[in-house]
């Protein structure tokens, strides 16, 4: 039942693009078709949505998507750069900029599905920051405050960190170094959903959490920063090689919930990308067009993001919530589809 729920909104989306096209536009114009896309995802699942978005709107151009795979960083960067993938839209730039030489000779960066507003840093839960007067990392380095972050007994505050290959487990290893934190504070990398559920239960029993996040993400639902968290600061901005020409872009203004304005988050705001294989867009140039126009407000990821947290976190959830998203802004997917198919006369 579910399934036929599913192939009737997804008939009646396609219905309702066909009808607000020019008259035979649809049906005539598919310059997809016969052509298929090898689309890849991230590991995180709140890049999920967007990259349905995309899939689906690609099929409206008569593309046959295979996928997407999910994979981590360097593995995608490597295949789409070889052409074995041709694109993905979970690119976070310039946190992944230190890939860009991995990819930059057979693959590129094109449009935005969300430009500026991804912010990333380290949050601490409000009481302890009220408590023991936490301002930055460096207070992580006084004995009281070491102690009572130390979950697992190791003599070291528990962070929740980023799994390896992740491009925030870069920046984080590098600050752990840079601010010399390497004794003090333990970087938690397993499963980021399950050590940020774990922090969740954690802070509901009155306990202490520090914690990276990123936006859009559920945990800022969930643990708001202002009133259940605070954005704390780095003790001085110091970036990787690779974004070092970025470090003024890691000083924010109006960051809500932070303990100082303007926030010193360590991590400049990012632009969430595709990216895709070079030879691939010069041979398609419809969705060339397509990954060009496309944008998704972070806000609208944010509350899908939500919306799996609540418990819509199945395949077929996220299929529906792209779906309904793409329903509910027709007109501006219209004009995307046209620019596409206008890009392959």
């Amino acid at each position: 039942m579910h399934r036929s729920r599913t192939m009737i909104s997804a008939l009646a989306i396609s219905a309702a693009l066909a009808l607000s096209l020019p008259a035979g536009a649809f049906a005539q114009d598919n310059p997809g078709e016969g052509t298929n896309v090898r689309m890849a995802r991230a590991t995180w699942d709140t890049g999920w949505f967007h990259a349905a978005i995309y899939k689906k709107l690609l099929e409206e151009l008569g593309y046959t998507v295979e996928g997407p795979t999910t994979l981590d960083n360097p593995p995608f960067y490597q295949a789409v750069a070889q052409g074995d993938l041709d694109l993905w839209v979970n690119g976070w730039f310039p946190l992944h900029n230190t890939y860009e030489s991995t990819f930059s000779q057979g693959a590129e960066k094109i449009g935005y599905v969300a430009k500026g507003g991804a912010l990333e840093g380290y949050l601490v839960d409000k009481n302890s920051v009220e408590k023991f007067g936490i301002e930055t990392l460096d207070d992580f380095k006084r004995d009281e405050v070491r102690e009572a972050f130390d979950r697992n007994g190791d003599g070291k505050a528990d962070l929740v960190a980023c799994p390896p290959g992740w491009g925030c487990e870069v920046t984080i290893e590098h600050h752990l170094d840079a601010y010399e934190l390497r004794d003090v504070i333990n970087p938690i990398k397993a499963s980021y959903s399950a050590s940020m559920a774990d922090a969740v239960a954690a802070h509901g029993e009155g306990q202490p959490i520090l914690f990276y996040t990123w936006t859009p993400n559920w945990t800022v639902d969930v643990l708001k920063p202002g009133e259940d968290v605070m954005w704390i600061q780095v003790p001085r901005v110091d970036l990787p090689e690779a974004q070092k020409d970025l470090e003024d872009a890691a000083t924010l203004d109006g960051v809500e919930g932070c303990v100082a304005d303007p926030c010193r988050l360590g991590f400049p705001a990012n632009d969430i990308r595709p990216v895709a294989n070079s030879a691939f867009l010069e041979e398609n140039p419809a969705a060339k067009a397509l990954l060009e126009e496309v944008s998704i407000p972070v806000a609208d990821i944010f509350a899908q993001n939500s919306k799996m947290n609540s418990g819509e976190g199945d395949p077929e959830d996220i299929e529906r919530h792209a779906d309904e998203w793409i329903e509910s802004h027709a007109d501006q997917v219209n004009t995307w589809l046209e620019a596409a198919r206008a890009a392959a006369q």
